[in-house]
C-alpha cells in the first residue's frame, strides 16, 4: 500500500489541492469552463450545508469548497422563503417562494453548489410561514415526521460525507433555522439506522453513514479546526468570499450581496460528531479524500492498484489545463476505465458497507469525467424551441446546431431529446464526425399530449436535449440546458382584479367592478365565452361576454358588475372566473414570474376572488394620500373597499398640495424604495406639524431610517431585528388605551379584532423612543416580556404623526376583518366624530 501515514498523505494532498494563488495567475490563460469541469477530479469528498431559507447558504465557505478545493458541494434547504418580504416586486407568498427558489439555483451556478430543497411543491407543509423562535414551533407546523422522513431520503439519497447546518441551536436564531440543525444532528446516526424508515430500504435505498457532522464556531477559541477560505483565485479573478457574495447578489428579492475586498478569512468548525477516528484533526481528516485513498481500504490488491491508477491518471489530467485538446483523450479513457472498475467492484466480496462507499464517488467520477470530455471537445450546442410556452395538443419543435469550436476532430456525434414517450419525439440523430469549425442542425418534431400535465414551477424541464460522442471506447453524453425551460401551460389563462373582495355590510356596495383578464396562450387564434360564478343572491351585468383572440400571447379584458344580496351575511364567500372555449373549461391563473436575473416561470392558481362580508364604518369623505413602496398591496385593498384613494408620485411629494388629503400614509419600508421619500420627508412632516395625520407602516432599522431625523422626534428601530418582533400571531393584545379615540373611532375594536390574524403580530419594534409618543398596545410572544412599541402616535405641530410596526399588510391581504377595521381607525384620527 502507501508509504506514508494516512495523516501525512491528507496534507500533502491538501497542500498540492490549494487553490491557483499567486504568481501563476499572471503566466496562464485561463479556461473557467475547463477548470470548474477538471478540478473536481481531485477529491472523492462531498460536503452538504443544511439550512432553512433560500439564501441560508454559507456562500463563502461553499466557494472554496467547491471552487478551490473541488470537493463536491451541495446546500440543503428546507423550504422556498414564502412568508419573507420582496425587495424587487410585489409578489409574496407562494409566487415570491418561486422567485427565491430560481434566485438560488442561479446563485448556485456561480459558486458550483447544486441547490436543493425539502420543500417539494407550492404550499408545501414545510412552508415558510413566517418569523418562528423556537425549533418545537416549527417542526410542529411543517410536521415533524414529513419534514425528518425527507432529509432522511436526502441524506440516503446523496450520500454527503461532511454535514454542516448553517446555524446554531441557539435561542439568538431563527425557530426555521435551529429546526434544520436539530434535524441534521438526529440524522447523523438515523440515517445509518435501517429500522428508521425502513420503506426507504425497500424502495431501493441504502442506509448512509455521515462521517462528520460539524456546526459552524462562534469564534476561533470554540473551533476545532479552521480553514483560510479568503485566498485569491485567478481562475475566477476573484477570491474566493467575493465569489461567494457575487451569487449571493443573485437573492435579489431579497437585497443580498456586500462588495468585500480580496483580505485574509478564516472559518472556523466545531466538530459535533464524527463516525471516524479523526483525532479533530482537519475537516476531511479520517475520510477518504481520492481514490489513493480509497485503495488503502480495499482488501483485494487488483482493485487497489486499479484506483491507485485510476488517481493518477485523474492527477495528470488535472495538470494538462488549460490545454483542451490534450485532456479530451486520457479524460475519455479514464472515463473507459472507471466504468470497467466499477463492474469489477459490483462483482467483487468486499464489505457491502464499504462497496455502497466505493460505488458511490465512482459513479461521482463518472458524471464528472463525462463533463471534462464534453467540455473539452469544444462541442458548442445553441438550442432554439418555437416557443418556451406550449399547450396540450399543440406541435413542439426543437433545433439543435452543433459546433465543434476545437482543434481536433470529434467523432460518433449524436443528438437526441430526451423526453417522456408519450410526447413523440424524433428518434435521436446520428451527426457523424465534425471537423474543426464545422457546424451541423438537425430538428426534432414532438407533440404536446392531450393530457399532459401543467408545468409545475418546481418542475424539472419535461424535455431535456442532449448531444453524445464517442472516443477511446468510451461514449460521453452531456444533458444540455434550453436557456428557458419549456412550459406546459392552459390555453387560457383566467385573472381576476381584484383578487380580494371586502363587502362592508355596514354599507352594502351596490356595484362591484370585476375586471376579467384572459390571455391566449394557444398559437393561433381563439374565442371564449367568460362569466362569473357567483355565490347565492349575488348577480352581475352582464351575465357572460365573449372574448377573441387572433395570435398566441394576445390578452383581453372584460368587466362584471357585480351586485351582492341586500342581506349579505357576514362571513368568507367566493367568486370565481371562467373562460369556456372548444368545450373546455378554464379557470385558472397563470401569473407570470419575469425577472432578468433567473428564468421566467408560471405560477397556476385558481382564478377565483375571496371575498369576505364584515361591518367596516369609515368617515365620509376621507381623502388618503399613499406613498406606495411597492412591498404591499394595501392601498389597492383600501380602493377596493371604498376609501378615496391617491398613489402619491414623487412630484406631489416634491410640490404637490398635501394639504387636500386628511392623511398621507406609507407603504411597508417605503424609505427603502422611494429616494423621493427621503428626498421629501421634510414636506411630510410639514404636512402634519400644519394638521395633516400620517401613518407610517413599519421599516427595518437599515430602510434608510434615521432614528433622530426621519420621525418628528426620535424613534429608534431595534436590533437586533430577530428579537424585536411577535411571531405568535395568536399573542393576547392588550389594547392600553381602550377608551382611546384610537380604538372607538370610526369602529368600536375589540379583542374580537385581534382573533385570526396571520403569521404574526408585528415585526422590528421600536426599542426606543421619545416620551412625547403614546403608546396604545401591548403583546409578547410566549414567555417573553411584552412589547408597547406596535402603535406609536405623537401630537407634532397641529397634526399627529403615527408609527405602526404591526403586519397590517398581511392582514389585509388575507382578508382579516380585525385588520381592515384597526387599520381604518389608524387612518381615521384627527377626523370629525
Amino acid at each position: 500500500m502507501k508509504k506514508f501515514s494516512y495523516l501525512f498523505l491528507i496534507a500533502v494532498l491538501v497542500i498540492s489541492l490549494l487553490p491557483i494563488t499567486g504568481a501563476a495567475k499572471d503566466k496562464t490563460k485561463h479556461d473557467e469552463e475547463l477548470w470548474n469541469a477538471v478540478k473536481p477530479l481531485s477529491t472523492t469528498v462531498t460536503f452538504l450545508n443544511t439550512g432553512a431559507h433560500p439564501d441560508d447558504e454559507r456562500s463563502d465557505l461553499l466557494a472554496y469548497l467547491s471552487r478551490g478545493l473541488g470537493v463536491k458541494t451541495s446546500s440543503l434547504i428546507a423550504n422556498r422563503g414564502e412568508g419573507g418580504q420582496n425587495e424587487i416586486g410585489s409578489e409574496l407568498g407562494n409566487a415570491l417562494g418561486i422567485i427565491r427558489s430560481n434566485e438560488m439555483i442561479e446563485a448556485a451556478k456561480i459558486t458550483g453548489v447544486k441547490a436543493y430543497h425539502l420543500s417539494e411543491t407550492t404550499s408545501d407543509p414545510i412552508y415558510d410561514f413566517g418569523f418562528s423562535k423556537s425549533p418545537e414551533e416549527t417542526l410542529e407546523k411543517w410536521g415533524e415526521e414529513v419534514t425528518y422522513e425527507r432529509l432522511i431520503r436526502f441524506i440516503r439519497t446523496y450520500q454527503p460525507d461532511v454535514v454542516m447546518p448553517s446555524f446554531r441551536n441557539v435561542d439568538t436564531q431563527h425557530g426555521h433555522h435551529r429546526a434544520m440543525t436539530v434535524l441534521s444532528g438526529r440524522a447523523f446516526e438515523d440515517a445509518a439506522d435501517p429500522s428508521v424508515f425502513p420503506e426507504q430500504l425497500d424502495e431501493g435505498l441504502s442506509t448512509w453513514q455521515v462521517k462528520k457532522l460539524y456546526l459552524p464556531a462562534a469564534s476561533e477559541e470554540e473551533a476545532t479546526t479552521s480553514l483560510e477560505i479568503g485566498d485569491y483565485d485567478p481562475v475566477y479573478g476573484m477570491s474566493y468570499p467575493q465569489l461567494g457574495e457575487k451569487s449571493r447578489y443573485m437573492h435579489k428579492s431579497q437585497g443580498m450581496g456586500n462588495d468585500v475586498p480580496v483580505e485574509p478569512r478564516q472559518f472556523h468548525f466545531e466538530l459535533w460528531k464524527e463516525a471516524v477516528s479523526s483525532n479533530g484533526e482537519a475537516l476531511f481528516a479520517g475520510i477518504p479524500y481520492d481514490l489513493d485513498a480509497w485503495a488503502d481500504k480495499v482488501s483485494e490488491k487488483n482493485l487497489s492498484v486499479k484506483l491507485e491508477k485510476l488517481q493518477k491518471d485523474l492527477d495528470q489530467i488535472i495538470e494538462l489545463y488549460p490545454d483542451r485538446e490534450a485532456i479530451l483523450s486520457p479524460s475519455q479513457k479514464a472515463l473507459k476505465d472507471v466504468r470497467k472498475l466499477t463492474e469489477k467492484v459490483e462483482s467483487s466480496s468486499m464489505d457491502k458497507d464499504l462497496k455502497n462507499d466505493l460505488l458511490h464517488k465512482l459513479d461521482l467520477k463518472e458524471a464528472q469525467l463525462q463533463e471534462v470530455s464534453f467540455v473539452a471537445s469544444s462541442l458548442d450546442v445553441m438550442i432554439t424551441a418555437d416557443s418556451s410556452v406550449v399547450t396540450r395538443d399543440e406541435d413542439v419543435s426543437v433545433k439543435m446546431t452543433i459546433t465543434n469550436n476545437g482543434n481536433q476532430m470529434i467523432k460518433h456525434v449524436n443528438a437526441g431529446i430526451n423526453a417522456p414517450e408519450e410526447w413523440d419525439f424524433d428518434e435521436n440523430e446520428e451527426i457523424g464526425k465534425l471537423k474543426p469549425n464545422e457546424s451541423k442542425t438537425v430538428k426534432f418534431e414532438g407533440e404536446v399530449p392531450e393530457e399532459a400535465d401543467y408545468t409545475h414551477p418546481y418542475d424539472d424541464s419535461v424535455i431535456q436535449p442532449q448531444i453524445s460522442f464517442k472516443e477511446k471506447g468510451a461514449e460521453t453524453t452531456h444533458a444540455v440546458d434550453l436557456e428557458q425551460p419549456l412550459s406546459v401551460l392552459p390555453e387560457l389563462s383566467v385573472t381576476t382584479d381584484p383578487e380580494n373582495v371586502m363587502v362592508n355590510t355596514a354599507d352594502i356596495q351596490e356595484n362591484i367592478p370585476v375586471t376579467v383578464k384572459v390571455k391566449n396562450y394557444k398559437a393561433d387564434d381563439h374565442e371564449a365565452d367568460v362569466s362569473l360564478n357567483l355565490p347565492d343572491g349575488w348577480t352581475s351585468e352582464p351575465v357572460q361576454q365573449e372574448v377573441e383572440f387572433e395570435k398566441e400571447g394576445e390578452e383581453q379584458e372584460v368587466t362584471f358588475h357585480v351586485t351582492p344580496p341586500a342581506d349579505v351575511k357576514e362571513g368568507d364567500f367566493s367568486i370565481s372566473a371562467i373562460a369556456e372555449a372548444d368545450d373546455e373549461i378554464f379557470d385558472t391563473t397563470i401569473q407570470e414570474i419575469s425577472y432578468e436575473h433567473i428564468n421566467d416561470a408560471y405560477y397556476l392558481y385558481p382564478s377565483s376572488i375571496d371575498g369576505v362580508a364584515f361591518e367596516l364604518v369609515k368617515p365620509d369623505n376621507m381623502k388618503i394620500g399613499y406613498v406606495e413602496s411597492g412591498f404591499d398591496t394595501v392601498a389597492d385593498a383600501l380602493v377596493n373597499a371604498g376609501f378615496d384613494v391617491t398613489k402619491l408620485t414623487g412630484q406631489d411629494l416634491a410640490s404637490g398640495d398635501l394639504s387636500q388629503y386628511d392623511t398621507i400614509v406609507t407603504g411597508i419600508r417605503a424609505r427603502l424604495a422611494r429616494e423621493d421619500l427621503i428626498e421629501h420627508n421634510d414636506r411630510l412632516l410639514e404636512y402634519a406639524e400644519n394638521g395633516g395625520h400620517v401613518v407610517v407602516q413599519y421599516h427595518k432599522p437599515w430602510d434608510n431610517w434615521d432614528s433622530n431625523t426621519t420621525a418628528p422626534y426620535p424613534l429608534e428601530i431595534g436590533q437586533p431585528s430577530i428579537k424585536w418582533r411577535v411571531t405568535d400571531e395568536t399573542a393576547p393584545v392588550t389594547m392600553l388605551q381602550p377608551e382611546h379615540k384610537l380604538f372607538n373611532y370610526p369602529n368600536k375594536i375589540t379583542d374580537k379584532d385581534w382573533d385570526n390574524w396571520v403569521q404574526e403580530r408585528g415585526l422590528y419594534y421600536p426599542m426606543n423612543w421619545d416620551d412625547r409618543y403614546e403608546t396604545f398596545v401591548s403583546m409578547a410572544d410566549p414567555n417573553e416580556d411584552p412589547f408597547t412599541g406596535g402603535i406609536l402616535m405623537a401630537e407634532y405641530g397641529e397634526g399627529t404623526y403615527l408609527y405602526t410596526n404591526l403586519v397590517f399588510y398581511r392582514q389585509i391581504n388575507n382578508q382579516v376583518p380585525g385588520g381592515y377595521r384597526i387599520f381604518t381607525n389608524l387612518l381615521s384620527y384627527g377626523m370629525e366624530n
